[in-house]
């Protein structure tokens, strides 16, 4: 719920800094890493046109380092590829194997140089080398080459080389001199290292993502480089590398009983992917779209070792109702939702989960009088926004886990206190409950900051005053009461809570039944072990518990399949 992490790019910089892991700067004896007119003239004689390329320049630019070991000894290291180098020698040991080195490795006017050929081989990369230019050129489609590259620049305050590889939409939202402006605040965030740890690749239907992850001082950070169709940098973002076991699926997940599919949500430059999770035999089926709490969410809606919105998608396609989930607009366009001034929840989370539906709508095998929203936490706290929005009655009714009935800012200060209560409960020691008081007293200074009268969106506090940024969020939502909207409106709501949750507490869940008292369409359940993250837990949650493995019950899962199966 802590709505901090989300959005503005250019005001949340320190947001981005928790996660972004760079190359460690370049020997003073190397300076950029760049070669001289001089160097590259004197590379091209030494390899008599044989393809020599400067090893440091060419080899972090991939992601790797390079490291002297004295005696014309170095070691270039890349994730799992460990590279021994000797000057002078014409084979190279990479993991553990003798290989030839295509020439003799060797050093001119204070430069080593290695065969390209050799080093894209062990490197895994298609590669050339521009001689007048002094860098390398990478083939278009070979994209883990070009997101190092982009890292590479970055981190080396090259912001207009890298800028040149973003999309025309990208450009808009962050510019090079934007760009050159932030980078090194997230570089000194963190004690970096230039160790790459491993690197991969997927595609969706929007885009090719590439992960790199580094080693830091507090542990590894993932870089994300996301390529559009036309090969373009069409977006960015880091997130702290997971500790959390290994997601296991759910005894009720059943694949011969359902199929998936790769869909678009909405069209543009914030297209979003995503899946649709179809029961198998004869339609049309009901249909529920899956909402997302606070802060970039994949469409499973991942969270340390839980999978909530895959297990609900699964488990629901077991029941006979197709699920749609898809990547959050904040995490699949960081950069570029980042950067409206003017962002809003409708922005982040009901405006998609409109077009979500609409999809839903005009797609075969469904039945578009029985299309339901599941939000959980914000998701669900923005569904009478979502009502209210939904002119054209496309939404047959909604299910709200674990969500917020009052206001964002008291939902904080609550969620602060809830904390320390069950710290206490836990009997953890005094040092910690006095920095969770200290965290108490800080958020309740914020909300008061936020509920001041004479600050609105056309008078926005300043950073300085207020710390969640970007306010203009914050303020358009205010005064805004979820279950005040949902008063007066008139589609069926299921309400589900978990009564182990310190995030969304069962104060949130009794304030819905408080004010929905009037309402005859509207049925409630707690469950006495669920914790925020729909997944039972039998000590007191205070979170510590998000990186085990843990499914959404059955139990849970049937229950909503009943309410939306009997309307």
């Amino acid at each position: 719920m802590n709505k901090s992490s989300t959005v503005r790019y250019a005001i949340a910089v320190a947001a981005l800094a928790l996660a972004l892991n760079l190359p460690a700067a370049v020997s003073a004896a190397e300076g950029s890493g760049i070669p001289t007119a001089s160097a590259q003239a004197a590379a091209a004689d030494a390899a008599g046109g044989s393809g020599l390329v400067p090893l440091r320049v060419a080899a972090e630019t991939l992601g790797a380092s390079v490291k002297w070991q004295g005696a014309g000894k170095i070691a270039v290291a890349r994730g799992p590829i460990e590279i021994q180098l000797q000057v002078g020698q014409t084979s190279a040991v990479v993991n553990g194997e003798t290989r030839d080195a295509g020439s003799a490795v060797r050093t001119i006017d204070g430069k080593t140089y290695v065969s390209l050929d050799f080093l894209a081989q062990a490197l895994d990369s298609r590669i050339g080398w521009d001689e007048a230019a002094g860098k390398l050129v990478i083939a278009e489609d070979d994209f883990v080459a070009r997101a190092n590259e982009f890292v590479y620049r970055l981190a080396r305050g090259d912001a207009a080389s890298a800028a040149g590889s973003f999309s025309s939409a990208l450009q808009s939202a962050l510019p090079a001199p934007a760009l050159s402006a932030i980078w090194p605040n997230l570089a000194q965030a963190y004690g970096l290292t230039d160790k790459q740890l491993s690197s991969s690749q997927e595609s969706n239907a929007v885009h090719t993502s590439v992960s790199l992850a580094y080693e830091s001082a507090v542990g590894p950070f993932d870089v994300t480089v996301r390529f559009d169709a036309d090969g373009r940098i069409d977006d960015f973002n880091f997130a702290p590398a997971s500790a959390a076991e290994p997601y296991k699926a759910p005894a009720y997940d059943d694949p011969t009983g359902y199929e998936e599919r790769d869909v678009i949500v909405g069209e543009g430059a914030f297209a979003l992917p995503g899946k649709l999770t179809m029961p198998k035999g004869e339609g049309p089926f009901p249909a529920v779209v899956l909402v997302h709490g606070s802060g970039p969410h994949d469409r499973d809606s991942t969270i340390g070792g839980a999978k909530p919105f895959r297990d609900l998608a699964v488990g629901l396609a077991g029941e006979g109702i197709a699920v749609l989930r898809y990547e959050k607009v904040t995490l699949e366009h960081t950069v570029k939702s980042s950067a409206a001034a003017d962002f809003t929840i409708e922005d982040e989370t009901v405006n998609d989960a409109l077009k979500a539906v609409g999809l839903l709508a005009q797609t075969d095998g469904i039945d578009p009088r029985r299309i339901y929203v599941v939000g959980h936490s914000q998701g669900g706290f923005a569904v009478p926004k979502l009502i209210e929005s939904d002119a054209e009655g496309s939404v047959a009714g909604a299910v709200l886990l674990s969500s917020p009935s009052g206001t964002f800012g008291d939902v904080l200060v609550e969620q602060q206190q809830e904390a320390l209560d069950r710290l206490k409960r836990l009997g953890f020691p005094q040092e910690t409950l006095a920095a969770q008081e200290q965290a108490l007293a800080a958020y309740a200074n914020i909300v008061s900051v936020l509920n001041d009268p004479q600050f609105s969106t056309d008078n926005l506090p300043s950073p300085e005053q207020f710390a969640l940024q970007p306010a203009y969020w914050w303020y358009d939502i205010r005064d805004y009461v979820p279950s005040e909207t949902a008063k007066t409106q008139t589609r069926p709501l299921l309400i589900l809570q978990g009564e182990n949750d310190w995030q969304v507490s069962m104060k949130q869940f009794e304030g819905w039944k408080e004010a929905l008292k009037g309402r005859t369409d509207v049925e409630y359940k707690s469950y006495p072990n669920m914790n925020h993250l729909l997944t039972e837990y039998e000590g007191i949650s205070v979170g510590a518990e998000y990186n085990r493995a843990a499914n959404v019950p059955a139990e849970f899962i049937a229950d909503i399949a009943a309410w939306v199966k009997k309307r």
